[in-house]
């Protein structure tokens, strides 16, 4: 920060990021970090106390010209408050310490400076952190007071809005933190509202308008934003923030915003409100009339809807018409309140008619029509004000016109027409003058030292309430314009209204006679509540009015805001409101600490001042009933002797029901006092007259009575103490189930595979309490419905707990299961439902059930005995067709996630229904084989073979889908690798539904996951499928192991996976075919590669997959699909970004406009390189064999879901070939460049303009490529970039170091096997029309420049033109030579160099040594290079002498070497 000029910062508190409590703070206050405050006054001074410094006080100046500070002892005043001020400005600026009583500044070094600081900041470091998190903590919450507020009274859209900027709100259904589904305010629109430059928000209004469709249900067709700015324009928003409308009505600040809509009169003699909107400027109020408003709104989203269908954005909007009303006479005016239109009685007319026109006035017959408004400000305090419906011209206590109104533009003085009288003069002249407003006495309520604050107004426009700068709450009377009650003690307060109807269905049947309200066709009563919010108390009021106490009290936040809108809806009139009924709320708290919003509601019993109300005596009861309730006394007979006779003393019928609801849902009294309670009740009741008692209360009673008697009798069961002890054996259990031997034993098997693995992820607390549940939450779950017990919307685990409550300790064999099920049959509960409950505990305790096989047989008799009950299975029932009740159970095993109790359960049931299907055989025998007609014989077997398929079918699909998950629960017990986040996400468990409806890929697609979550090699599924020998089983397992080392060389434990693999491809031959498995991995590996392209193994691991696909059909559909859907855009945007640049791009380019690092990117080159050319290889394979046929294994035939992947891969076209040749040429080069950093390359650059063009085209579609002969240009270019990659290859394999390890440490290629680089670049040369000999030749020259000359020899093979290699090694030989001979300046070189001829002297010298990138190549090694340049150079070649004598060169070198 700087400090210039007079310009000083201020902390006005930093509120960005203070607190969550609504996501929208941040917006609507980031611009208070820092502001800027010119400073008019002289020097900056700050008091401190510092006592503990022997100095009483410090006085801080800061010099606006050198913008140096100043301390000294001054004043008396104790102010810590600015010590955060006095250390950010002594950091900030040079420090100059003063003392006053010398009389001059004495500056200090920073030392000093540094010492002082110490000093004060021990000093009141604790004092000085607690107040400013005290101020800390007040911006965190206050944030909502600086910002203007308004909620829809339909709460359907919440505007807050602050200086500019506005959030508009919308409700939306989500799930808590608890995981409960709630309505939650979320942005729907926010941004800036200000047209004009410094204008802000002052006010802002949601108003719902009306639908005008018949078949609307009450809801409103749209919400209206209109906003008043301080530059006095009124602008109209749609929800999403679209301007509407503007229109500049008064050029002062709008102060407020109100709304009236329309009401039904409760009373033939009361006149009908009109609907308006009033706008309160400082001086003036505008009106604009609800219809035309609305119609006005209307048409402007109309014609805003069709400009943005046809993309005109020139709206000319219509004018409004309004009203205003200029108010004189008054100091300030804060608040407004429209009455609406009155009309005053004859008394007052004639009254008012001789103040005014003396003894002789006339006066009218009928009086006019007024509409009234009430001010609240200063002098006066309240101001009441008449508007003469029909005239332009107020009349009476400072109502003049200020600006005609644009309904009419004709001025004439009305107040003796308001009066009822007129002369005929004036009559005549009205139109020629402007006209006269007579002086009158205010009308208002004066006190000078009084200033109003708000006011607002009751919803039957008869009071109002208004506070003012004193804390005072005063309620007004309308209509006398009189105070009539007074309120202390409110600073700050806010207020609203509540008006609630009386419910005519609550009185009491006995007070009908008594009371003119009693009949229940009588109208009903309404009350109405003020309620204020003290923020400085942090409490919330209810108060009856006009004199009535108050009546309810709520402790809330310091820092809330009353909502009280005073409207609903726009748009009704007398017809449609009685048809609609909308839920609007009246008066609501917003919380912004807790981020919510609260509603109030008032029972209408407490609006009653008669002390002998029964209501009320009725409620205090409750109350004194609710604090018995919360007590914990010791003895529980004297609390249920005084809850009995609380809830006897109780007259209404509803609030005894209530009260018994309350003690029925306590925690604290036992089952004993609840059941005497409850019966005790119904024997009141029974007792009473019929024509007195509630038929409700007492079958509320009756049926609450049963549900107690059915937990005590089911208690009592399961405490008895039973244990059944007959044996039960292997044997015994096949025979239940109908299983032979082997059968049993393989289902034994896979169970106790099934439970191996799945113990490892399966999570149990210790604490788990099955099979008990409290009374009180056994009476939440059940509820009677004529006479038959049902069970209510409950979740899951509630529905679990009441079937343990039920079945747990049958299951476990210690409670009888024959008297379980006669009690729960008596009870009313319908076998269905028992069925349910049974079936949601076995599927949901099958940890424990497969630790019990003996729950097996508890379970078939549980099953028999619910089998047998009435309207279990129907004796009528179709033999053809499928029993419901037998489809019910399948239903439910389908449906569950625990396979293994699924497995067991349908055992059971296929056993029970077996047994059931051949008792009804056997009875129909027996009647029919006396008779002639034997065929119902055969019926009886059809009806079973029927059924006994789908018990088959079902047994099929448990038994694969155990498999399965078995082998999803399996995992590598160790990981070397790193295992990425996507890797860690636990894969959901499997159903025999989910398989159903996950189409026919869905079984390989699941294995797929789980095959990426291990991260195998695609040769661990390839070995896994291998037949196994059964009589050595060892070997095999071994042989996979063995296999798994030579391909990922990674060291797995890999236990049961593939014996669990191996039985999966038997179960599922068809689904988990080796090429099916690997398009699926390929496509799931891509996947998660796309979601994370850093985890660039992901995409190296899918073209392994990829490779492994043996039918070239499916590699070339699932190919073109990767390329199509994750590859080409990505790999576009790299090849514009190297193009751009001319080089391999930084991390951070590569990171933002390809989205991965550079090295990330590097190998996601490589691997696209490595799927193209797999493409191209796809495509002459497809040629010569047929499409696979895909099949489904027999009993998953009924599969329905999305089209597998291998379908969609068939369903490919073919591609285009030289076009993904030409699209694998610039793969190849840019991953060359990124794989070696080559610089000044712009890989378009190589192609000619054909060939850009064809690029990021449709690989199937037809496109012109280059063809021909290229320009000379393109190929000098493109040969050098290829010398260029030759190079690098070279250098990053043999890059030199004295080192013989020094070749480990060459860098290689990222994720993967690197290329054959010199091949790449031959092939790369002939594609690109560059010579393949001169690239070869490039290699040779490059690998004996790096001492490299075994491999050199090699190479030389593939030359052709050898002539031109001699000449290019004969160069490179020369500088070998040059390097030994010229470079170590010693004797013996000088001497032998004086040997050697002239010409080889002088070619020597002229060589350059440091083109060599290895120059201790040993002579020996040289010399078979000299002898293989003579051998390839013809003796008629220019360079041949030259060549002997470096032969002599090198022997005289190597002599002296020996």
């Amino acid at each position: 920060m700087s400090h210039t000029g007079n310009t000083i910062f201020s902390f006005e508190g930093i509120r960005n990021n203070v607190g969550k409590v609504l996501r929208f703070q941040h917006f609507l206050t980031a611009d208070n970090s820092c502001q800027r405050a010119t400073c008019k006054t002289s020097p900056l001074q700050f008091d401190l106390n510092v006592d503990k410094l022997n100095v009483q006080y410090l006085k801080i100046q800061v010099n606006q010209q050198t913008g140096k500070m100043m301390v000294g002892e001054h004043g008396k005043k104790r102010n810590p408050k600015n010590l955060g001020y006095v250390l950010w400005l002594m950091d900030a600026f040079n420090v100059n310490f003063s003392n006053e009583k010398c009389g001059h500044l004495r500056e200090s070094r920073s030392d000093q400076v540094a010492s002082l600081l110490k000093k004060i900041l021990r000093s009141y470091n604790h004092k000085l952190w607690e107040e400013e998190g005290n101020t800390w903590k007040t911006q965190k919450t206050s944030w909502l007071q600086d910002c203007v507020l308004s909620l829809s009274p339909t709460n359907d859209l919440m505007v807050i809005a602050r200086e500019q900027k506005a959030v508009f709100l919308v409700p939306k259904w989500k799930y808590s933190d608890k995981g409960k589904e709630e309505m939650q305010f979320a942005v729907g629109w926010s941004g800036f509202l200000n047209v004009e430059e410094g204008e802000c928000v002052t006010s802002a209004l949601c108003i719902p308008l009306a639908s005008q469709k018949r078949s609307s249900t009450g809801r409103p067709d749209w919400t209206c934003i209109v906003v008043g700015f301080t530059s006095g324009y009124v602008r109209f928003y749609t929800e999403s923030g679209v301007l509407l409308l503007a229109q500049l009505l008064n050029e002062d600040p709008v102060l407020q915003l109100k709304c009236r809509t329309y009401e039904i009169p409760r009373h033939p003699g009361v006149t009908e409100q009109n609907e308006e909107l009033s706008i309160l400027y400082p001086a003036a109020i505008v009106t604009i009339d609800g219809f035309s408003l609305f119609q006005s709104l209307r048409a402007c989203r109309n014609q805003v809807a069709k400009a943005a269908a046809s993309g005109n954005e020139n709206i000319q909007p219509p004018p409004l018409a309004y009203k205003k009303w200029g108010l004189q006479d008054i100091d300030t005016i804060i608040d407004h309140a429209s009455i609406g239109i009155m009309t005053l009685c004859p008394f007052d007319q004639m009254k008012t008619a001789s103040n005014i026109g003396g003894f002789n006035a006339a006066v009218k017959t009928s009086p006019p029509a007024m509409s009234q408004y009430i001010t609240v400000g200063s002098s006066p305090f309240t101001g009441f004000f008449y508007a003469l419906e029909g005239s332009t011209q107020p009349l009476l206590s400072h109502v003049a016109l200020a600006v005609a109104s644009k309904l009419t533009s004709a001025l004439f003085n009305a107040a003796s027409g308001w009066l009822g009288w007129k002369s005929k003069h004036e009559e005549e002249t009205v139109q020629k003058q402007k006209p006269k407003v007579e002086p009158a006495t205010p009308f208002g309520l004066p006190d000078s030292r009084r200033h109003g604050e708000s006011i607002c107004l009751s919803p039957c426009n008869t009071l109002a309430a208004v506070t003012d700068d004193f804390g005072r709450v005063i309620l007004l009377d309308v209509a006398r314009g009189i105070a009539i009650r007074m309120w202390k003690g409110y600073r700050d307060a806010q207020i609203g209204w509540i008006q609630i109807v009386e419910d005519l269905h609550e009185r009491l049947p006995e007070k009908v006679d008594f009371s003119p309200f009693g009949n229940t066709q009588g109208p009903s009563r309404v009350a109405q509540f003020l309620v204020i919010y003290a923020p400085r108390r942090g409490i919330l009021e209810v108060w009856s009015t006009q004199q009535g106490p108050r009546v309810g009290a709520f402790n809330v936040g310091k820092h809330c805001r009353l909502l009280y809108p005073g409207y609903k809806i726009m748009g009704l009139n007398n017809v449609t409101s009685q048809s609609w009924q909308p839920q609007t709320y009246q008066i609501c708290l917003v919380d912004p600490v807790s981020g919510t919003v609260k509603t109030v509601n008032v029972p209408f019993h407490l609006a009653l001042s008669d002390k002998k109300s029964e209501r009320a005596k009725d409620m205090h009861l409750v109350k004194k009933l609710g604090a018995l309730l919360k007590t914990k006394s010791p003895s529980l007979d004297l609390v249920e002797t005084e809850i009995k006779e609380l809830i006897l003393d109780i007259k209404y019928p509803a609030t005894k029901k209530q009260a018994l609801e309350s003690i029925l849902a306590s925690e604290c009294l036992p089952f004993s006092c609840l059941r005497n309670i409850t019966q005790t009740l119904m024997d009141t009741l029974q007792n009473q007259e019929l024509e007195s008692v509630d038929e409700g209360l007492l079958q509320f009673c009756a049926n609450k009575l049963k549900l107690l008697h059915l937990y005590e009798s089911v208690s009592q069961l399961n405490s008895l103490d039973f244990h059944s002890d007959t044996p039960f054996s292997d044997n015994d259990l096949a025979v239940l189930l109908r299983l032979d031997e082997k059968e049993l034993l393989r289902l034994q098997a896979l169970l106790e595979k099934y439970k191996q693995e799945n113990t490892r992820t399966a999570v149990r607390f210790s604490d788990d309490k099955d099979g008990v549940l409290p009374v009180k939450t056994f009476l939440e779950y059940l509820e009677y419905e004529k006479d038959a017990l049902n069970i209510k919307k409950i979740s899951e685990e509630e529905y679990v707990a009441l079937g343990s409550f039920f079945f747990w300790k049958c299951l476990h064999g210690e409670s009888s299961t024959e008297d379980m099920c006669h009690t729960l049959e008596s009870s009313g509960l319908s076998p269905q439902l028992l069925l349910s409950l049974l079936l949601s505990v076995w599927l949901s305790k099958e940890k424990d059930i497969l630790d019990k096989p003996q729950s097996v047989c508890c379970l078939h008799t549980m099953l028999s005995l619910l089998s047998k009950m009435k309207v279990a299975i129907d004796e009528t029932w179709d033999s053809q067709s499928v029993s419901p009740w037998w489809q019910q159970m399948r239903t439910a095993c389908i449906q569950s996630e625990n396979n293994g109790a699924a497995l067991l359960s349908a055992h059971v049931g296929h056993s029970v229904a077996a047994q059931i299907s051949n008792n009804t055989t056997e009875k129909k025998f027996s009647q029919t084989a006396l008779g002639p007609d034997s065929e119902a014989l055969t019926d009886s077997w059809e009806a079973l073979s029927l059924d006994t398929e789908y018990w088959k079918l079902l047994l099929k699909q448990l038994e694969d889908c155990l498999i399965l998950q078995t082998l999803l629960h399996s995992r590598v017990n160790t990981r070397t690798s790193s295992v990425s986040s996507l890797q860690a996400e636990p894969l959901p468990r499997l159903s025999v539904k989910k398989l159903l409806e996950g189409g026919k890929g869905g079984i390989a697609d699941t294995v797929a996951k789980w095959i990426f979550k291990q991260d195998f090699s695609p040769e661990v599924l390839k070995l896994a499928n291998k037949e196994r020998d059964t009589a050595n089983p060892d070997e095999p397992k071994e042989g996979i192991n063995r296999g798994l080392f030579e391909v990922s060389e990674v060291e797995m434990d890999l236990g049961a996976i593939p014996d669990l693999l191996h039985l999966a491809y038997k179960q599922f031959p068809c689904s988990l075919e080796l090429d099916v498995l690997h398009t699926h991995c390929c496509w799931e590996y891509v996947v998660q590669w796309n979601k994370d392209p850093e985890e660039a193994r992901f995409f190296v691991r899918s073209i392994e997959h990829l490779k492994h696909i043996l039918n070239a059909h499916v590699q070339n559909g699932i190919a073109l699909m990767m390329w199509n859907t994750f590859l080409v855009k990505r790999f576009s945007a790299a090849t514009y970004l190297m193009d751009k640049v001319g080089k391999s791009p930084k991390d951070r380019l590569c990171r933002r406009d390809v989205g991965m690092s550079d090295t990330a990117m590097t190998s996601f080159l490589g691997s696209c390189l490595d799927l193209l050319q797999t493409l191209m290889e796809a495509d002459v394979s497809r040629d010569e064999m047929q499409a696979p046929v895909l099949d489904t294994e027999d009993a998953w035939l009924t599969v329905e879901g999305p089209i597998s992947i291998v379908e969609l891969a068939l369903e490919q076209k073919h591609i285009h070939y030289p076009l993904v040749e030409h699209h694998s040429i610039l793969c190849s080069i840019l991953y060359a460049v990124m794989r070696f950093s080559l610089k000044t390359v712009k890989p378009l650059s190589l192609f000619d303009s054909k060939g850009k063009n064809a690029f990021f085209k449709d690989l199937t579609s037809l496109q012109l490529l280059p063809s021909g002969e290229m320009d000379p240009n393109f190929i000098s270019v493109r040969q050098q970039f290829l010398l260029k990659v030759v190079s690098a290859a070279v250098q990053a394999q043999h890059a030199v170091a004295k080192d013989k390890d020094s070749s480990e440490e060459a860098p290689t290629a990222p994720f993967g096997k690197d290329q054959d680089w010199p091949v790449l670049a031959v092939d790369l040369a002939h594609h690109l029309q560059v010579s393949e000999d001169a690239v070869r030749r490039h290699y040779v020259g490059e690998l004996y420049n790096y001492g490299v000359d075994h491999l050199g020899e090699e190479a030389i093979l593939q030359v052709q033109d050898k002539e031109v290699l001699a000449s290019q090694l004969l160069v490179l030989t020369g500088q070998r030579l040059a390097y030994a001979i010229l470079h170590s300046q010693t004797k013996e070189g000088m001497e032998l160099l004086a040997r050697l001829p002239p010409t080889l002297c002088t070619w020597l010298k002229a060589m350059d040594p440091q083109d060599l990138q290895n120059t201790e190549v040993p002579i020996a090694t040289t010399a078979k290079l000299v002898h293989k340049v003579i051998e390839l150079l013809p003796e008629n070649h220019g360079q041949y002498s030259l060549a002997l004598h470096l032969i002599e060169a090198v022997e005289a070198i190597s002599i002296p070497c020996l």
